[in-house]
Formats: structure tokens, C-alpha cells, sequence
């Protein structure tokens, strides 16, 4: 699993710029498919508790905020639109586009963890549910806090890309696979998202 941050972030995307072609697709390829993998396991993990559970959620259950998540939902796939953008402009060799559009997304992916993070602080403090409530709270916070470590992780990535693209001649038109794998991380992150969105608050 990648995780960098700052300036390790940026000398990823670096490396990733300068390795032989094949072999970042490979590389980039198998990341995504774990990732996928792990987030097949916690979703199946779910499935089987609620299955299995005589009453879900079980009673006493504080009821989830819909309108929080909704809106992230709809900002997480905006988002997706904006970072396309991002692959629009270096395709035509627009260094500053990238700049442009990711700053954007980057920004979304900020509000969207402040929205989970005001989400986190009601249910906590107000309405008690907590990682150690149950099976219910743990599966929840397991779920969400493991997607929102991957927003945070893309939103670096991002932020590292943009630290890049000021090098001269760093990426062009024909070179940059960084904003490739940034954008495509982003997409597969938000896509994870919608499934997450339509078990825990929509079939709940």
C-alpha cells in the first residue's frame, strides 16, 4: 500500500516519471488491484456481519447524518470531473492547467475530509457512537476512516504532483505519468466511495 506524504510523496511521483514505462503500469496496476482487494474484503466482511445480525443496525443505534455524506458524495464525484480536466491540459502540454485543476480537486478532497471529520465529531460527541461500540461502530469507522486515509493520501499525491510540475520540462506532453497515476488514484478513491456511500447510509 502507498502512503506518502510530503516531500516522500513528491519523490514518488518523481521516480514514477522516470522508470521504465512498462514497469510503472505494472507496478501502478498491482497497487490498484490490492487496494481493490482490501476494500472487496472490508465490504464482504460488512455484508456477512449485517447478514448474520438478528436486528441491523442494532437497536439503540444512533441514526446516521445523510446530508453530510450526500453532499460529500456529489463534491468526491465533481471532483473526478475536475482531475479529468488535469489529464485534458498536460495531454496539450498546459503545465499550469494541471496546476490549475488539481489545486481545485485538491481542495475537494480537503472539504469532503471536513465534512467526514464534522460527521466523526457529531456521532462521537453527541450521539456516542464510537469505534468501540459494537460491531456497528467498529465496522463503520473501520470502513469510512480506511476510505478517508486514502482521500488523504491522494490529496498528497496531488499536492506532490503540483510540487513537481514547477521543474522545468518536468512533465509535458509526452511525459507525465505522475498526473496520470495521481488522476487514476483519485477516480479508483472515489469510486470506492459511491459503494461505500450506498451500503452505510443509503440500504442501511
Amino acid at each position: 500500500m502507498v502512503a506518502n506524504t510530503g516531500e516522500a510523496g513528491a519523490v514518488a511521483v518523481h521516480h514514477m516519471d522516470h522508470e521504465h514505462p512498462d514497469l510503472r503500469l505494472f507496478g501502478f496496476l498491482l497497487f490498484l488491484i490490492s487496494e481493490g482487494m482490501l476494500f472487496v474484503g472490508l465490504f464482504v466482511a460488512y455484508l456477512a456481519f449485517r447478514a448474520v445480525a438478528t436486528q441491523w443496525p442494532p437497536a439503540g443505534t444512533p441514526k446516521l447524518e445523510f446530508l453530510i455524506p450526500a453532499a460529500n458524495t456529489v463534491i468526491l464525484i465533481s471532483s473526478s470531473f475536475v482531475i479529468h480536466r488535469a489529464e485534458g491540459a498536460i495531454k496539450n502540454g498546459d503545465v499550469q492547467g494541471v496546476r490549475r485543476w488539481f489545486g481545485i480537486t485538491a481542495l475537494m478532497g480537503a472539504v469532503f475530509l471536513a465534512g467526514q471529520a464534522y460527521e466523526y465529531f457529531g456521532l462521537i460527541f453527541k450521539e456516542g457512537l464510537t469505534l468501540w461500540s459494537g460491531l456497528y461502530g467498529g465496522t463503520f469507522y473501520v470502513l469510512t476512516g480506511f476510505h478517508g486515509f486514502h482521500v488523504l493520501v491522494g490529496l498528497l499525491l496531488m499536492l506532490g504532483v503540483m510540487y513537481r510540475s514547477f521543474k522545468e520540462d518536468h512533465y509535458t506532453a509526452e511525459k507525465h505519468f505522475g498526473v496520470e497515476a495521481a488522476s487514476v488514484y483519485w477516480h479508483f478513491v472515489d469510486g470506492v466511495w459511491v459503494v461505500l456511500f450506498l451500503l452505510l447510509y443509503v440500504i442501511r
